[in-house]
């Protein structure tokens, strides 16, 4: 498995703001975001640079805890448009020296202590999909660093394996049930995943084997079905098998 190092993580968020920051500055802020229900433009810029800040905050504390959005300074998006984009950059170049800085030390990271540079993976993933995101709105091209994508596929999956995940029980899915994805681009290691459903959570394993569905793609694509930023029948990936069981894992998915 290919490892994704922190300048990597890094210049994706900081590519990834830029980014959206420029389409802050060209669009209405009342731009709807349609794979973000009830966002506007406004509303996802909003999130972004306020979650790198609190990532921040919580990487330069050397937070123990979860640390409250409320408490984390310069978390209010500016009402003066000129200001945004500015406001964006800054919260990732923020997040950027404080993850940096820290290198491995140890802090809070969803319920469990981690070396610093977790977040850097988690806020690379999380900024590239909503850069992609407002891409969608605003019709402009996406393009996805295939490693990247295929490093945000695996996080993905472990962030909903383990039992102490509710179980998948929306209907169709059943338990033991097995998905099989699978990511493949020109230049890169192919890679896959077996995903199998149980009442009590799901496990994950990496390779291949039999499965009730198979999805299989460029990584930037498959990420983008999976997290249900694209649908499976125009996310230009290929799916064999059930595919009623792959919408009922997709349905099961917490975003």
């Amino acid at each position: 498995m290919q490892q994704q190092r922190p300048d990597e993580f890094f210049a994706e968020i900081r590519s990834s703001a830029r980014t959206l920051a420029d389409i802050v500055r060209t669009q209405d802020p009342d731009l709807p975001i349609a794979t973000c229900p009830d966002w506007s433009l406004r509303e996802l810029a909003a999130h972004v640079g306020r979650v790198h800040r609190w990532a921040a905050e919580t990487v330069t504390t050397r937070a123990a805890q979860r640390i409250p959005f409320d408490a984390v300074p310069d978390s209010q998006y500016p009402h003066e448009r000129a200001a945004q984009p500015a406001w964006l950059t800054g919260g990732a170049d923020r997040l950027i020296a404080a993850i940096a800085e820290a290198g491995s030390a140890e802090v809070w990271a969803f319920g469990r202590m981690a070396p610093a540079t977790f977040w850097a993976r988690r806020q690379a993933h999380e900024t590239m999909v909503h850069r992609v995101d407002a891409e969608l709105a605003a019709g402009r091209a996406t393009v996805l660093d295939p490693a990247l994508a295929a490093d945000a596929i695996d996080e993905w999956l472990w962030l909903l394996r383990g039992p102490r995940r509710p179980p998948l029980g929306a209907a169709p899915l059943t338990a033991d049930a097995v998905l099989q994805m699978h990511a493949a681009d020109d230049g890169c290691d192919p890679r896959g995943w077996l995903v199998s459903v149980a009442p009590d959570g799901i496990t994950v394993r990496d390779g291949h084997g039999p499965a009730g569905v198979t999805v299989a793609g460029p990584a930037g694509r498959l990420l983008l079905v999976l997290v249900r930023r694209l649908p499976p029948e125009g996310g230009n990936v290929l799916v064999t098998g059930d595919p009623e069981l792959l919408a009922g894992f997709l349905a099961s998915t917490p975003f």
